[in-house]
């Protein structure tokens, strides 16, 4: 069975809703706060298996009670490997302040993702083979990174990158990927371009093909077979932190599976449609039975 290895970042979100996103200098009193799992990284692998892939899921974590936490949490996921690999780094934490129209910042302190090494890295890739995939994120070292993209395409793995966060130069790590995933604000500051004009730039710039996904606007896709418009599904937004995430789990998991881009896009669109229509990040994320009600519904 193709495997996905998802090596990423994993730690606490502390969640506060807020009566909108702060101004500079503006002190806000949240309306409340919740604590869960979170990273982008964490994210993403939870969602590709709850989809149905065989994932692997590596994550650098601190030496400390929020590691252990996060442990006996993903140990009730259907991974088929969790490995936390002990940093000498605080587990990461994010703070996320969403607001009443469901806009969102979030502020993520990554010294155990940061923490983790080139040779960390690569061996974490070294089991991979040509049937298998690899899915980072932006909240690894760019040399870490790197490291394991070149690991994998070694073995012959194909490579997705998600460029958020876009905190480093990814510019360089375009030709190493498959698919490129960015949203419309990441893909911007990478090509200056906007929306499809933006995904053909990633492109041209050597991802074997781009997706860039625009909120309630859907996401473009350039690549050999051309460019392509997927509309989104309409939906009363709640909460938007997760929905990339989700998106990037459910398409990696599905393009894993075989599926082609466009009908792999219109259900992870689907699904990250249905994460934004409830609060939180980590309790917003679809179960397993909701993905799987969610694809025998949507028509390839």
């Amino acid at each position: 069975m193709s495997r996905l290895l998802v090596l990423g970042n994993a730690g606490i979100d502390l969640l506060c809703p807020v009566p909108h996103l702060p101004r500079a200098g503006e002190t806000l009193v949240a309306d409340g706060q919740a604590r869960a799992p979170g990273g982008k990284g964490l994210n993403q692998a939870v969602v590709a298996a709850r989809a149905g892939a065989a994932v692997q899921f590596t994550a650098p974590v601190g030496r400390d009670g929020a590691a252990e936490e996060l442990r006996a949490i993903l140990g009730a996921e259907p991974f088929a490997g969790l490995s936390l690999l002990p940093q000498d780094a605080p587990t990461d934490l994010s703070l996320l302040m969403v607001a009443r129209d469901a806009e969102n910042c979030i502020l993520t302190l990554g010294a155990a993702a940061d923490a983790l090494s080139v040779q960390e890295a690569e061996a974490a890739a070294a089991g991979l083979g040509p049937e298998d995939m690899l899915l980072l994120q932006g909240n690894l070292s760019f040399t870490a990174t790197e490291a394991a993209m070149r690991a994998a395409l070694a073995r012959g793995a194909r490579v997705m990158l998600n460029t958020a966060p876009l905190r480093w130069d990814m510019a360089p790590l375009l030709p190493l990927c498959a698919l490129v995933v960015a949203n419309a604000g990441e893909a911007e500051s990478l090509t200056g371009r906007r929306a499809a004009a933006a995904a053909e730039a990633l492109h041209r710039a050597g991802a074997a093909c781009a997706v860039v996904t625009l909120g309630a606007d859907g996401c473009v896709s350039a690549g050999a077979a051309g460019h392509h418009h997927h509309p989104a599904q309409p939906v009363a937004a709640v909460d938007t932190t997760g929905a990339g995430d989700t998106f990037c789990g459910v398409l990696a998991a599905l393009l894993l599976a075989g599926h082609t881009l466009p009908a792999a896009a219109k259900r992870a669109q689907r699904a990250a449609a249905l994460t934004v229509s409830r609060p939180g990040a980590f309790a917003a994320l679809p179960s397993a039975a909701e993905l799987r009600a969610l694809f025998a519904g949507v028509a390839a």
